[in-house]
């Protein structure tokens, strides 16, 4: 995923949950959106070096939205929507492999109890639902972890996967590594113990899992290499 035209700056504060203040190079302050709503643990040291897009839509009241940042530990993406398209990129190209043979892939397909697969892949040998979720919560020896926050979205969404699951019907969990000092994924069970539990339960089930880190530069996001993942640390 191509990235253009994005403007650096410092981080001064994140607040609000959807609201930052970044300076420019100029000295010029902006007030900018955070797309991300979680803790943000780690992601938002003061000072820091940040990138930013620009949207031209008239009705956005802060034009600007923050995409990346620099941590201590490495760049981080922390636009989470864009997790979405890397990783669809990452099957449309190859790079996810053990699923050649389903040659459709669908976004948003509405499946469950009022929920919508990020992406459907249908094929010769049935179907694939697969939820993607992003990952920036490092933590000490290159763990990543997920969630940040108690999600009891993200619980639902296992729910609906583990329902789907048939002989026909594959269901995939891909953990989206947004952070380059990430080295494997596990469960955060101690910041949401029943969102582990739930996990544990539907792979026992028969929900795939898979973590995958991205390139961050600020002129590219491109999925990379497969991480290992386990359910605890």
């Amino acid at each position: 995923m191509q990235l253009e035209g994005l403007t650096e700056g410092r981080l001064l504060r994140r607040y609000k949950r959807f609201l930052a203040d970044v300076a420019l190079p100029g000295g010029d302050i902006l007030t900018v959106h955070c797309p991300k709503t979680g803790a943000m643990t780690g992601c938002t040291p003061e000072g820091a070096r940040v990138w930013l897009s620009r949207s031209d839509s008239r009705t956005r009241k802060y034009p600007h939205t923050w995409e990346l940042v620099e941590t201590p530990q490495g760049m981080a993406c922390i636009h989470s929507a864009r997790a979405n398209a890397v990783v669809r990129e990452g099957f449309e190209h190859g790079v996810v492999t053990g699923f050649e043979t389903y040659t459709k892939l669908r976004s948003e397909v509405k499946y469950g109890q009022g929920s919508r697969a990020d992406l459907l892949l249908e094929g010769g040998e049935g179907r694939v639902f697969v939820e993607v979720k992003s990952v920036t919560l490092w933590r000490e020896g290159g763990v990543g972890a997920f969630p940040d926050a108690v999600s009891e979205r993200g619980r639902k969404h296992i729910r609906e996967l583990q329902a789907v699951l048939a002989p026909d019907t594959r269901s995939l969990l891909l953990f989206c590594v947004f952070h380059r000092g990430i080295q494997r994924v596990c469960a955060a069970g101690d910041i949401d113990l029943a969102y582990r539990d739930a996990l544990e339960q539907a792979m026992a089930a028969g929900l795939e899992v898979q973590a995958w880190r991205a390139d961050i530069s600020p002129t590219e996001l491109r999925l990379s290499e497969r991480l290992p993942f386990s359910l605890d640390p």
